[in-house]
């Protein structure tokens, strides 16, 4: 015969259970919604006029030489590379979800690495430092990764749906 006070005993593990089970789901609901918001901050920064100018000009830049680019604009860094070295170190530390990253910067990304790619290497020689820069080149093989297993998956689906 079941008394009183196994039932409530029972009925207190289970509130304890259902507490704990929501308290993970609120955790993981925060969390995504906060990698939401950083990465819409982050499009807030890519989108401003000034941001997209210097955007193009680091783009139409001819020199692949960094010490050249350096004493032209008298930057160290350029902003548009500091921004993605950013995100890329924010996906290094799982700070942000790859596939909104993607889907925000994608293309603009591995383009950007093409460009900046030689400029890097020749920083690294010149400052001696075979690590600068390490989030922009995380960031372009991870988003290189990403997009051909997309391709991967899509190619599938197509193979799938011609069967």
């Amino acid at each position: 015969m079941v008394d009183i006070t196994e039932i409530s005993a029972v009925v207190a593990a289970a509130g304890v259970l259902i507490g704990v089970v929501y308290y993970v789901l609120d955790l993981r609901r925060q969390s995504i919604m906060r990698q939401t918001e950083l990465t819409t901050r982050l499009f807030s920064v890519f989108a401003t006029e000034e941001f997209q100018k210097e955007w193009f000009t680091f783009m139409e830049e001819e020199t692949n030489d960094y010490k050249v680019l350096r004493k032209k604009y008298g930057l160290e860094i350029p902003p548009t590379a500091l921004f993605f070295n950013e995100i890329g170190i924010l996906l290094g530390k799982k700070l942000i979800d790859v596939d909104l990253v993607y889907s925000l910067f994608g293309s603009v990304i591995l383009r950007y690495w093409e460009r900046a790619r030689p400029l890097l290497e020749s920083g690294r020689k010149m400052l001696n430092q075979p690590t600068w820069g390490w989030g922009l080149e995380y960031l372009a093989n991870i988003i290189k990764k990403r997009e051909q297993t997309l391709q991967r998956s899509i190619k599938q689906k197509l193979q799938q749906s011609k069967a």
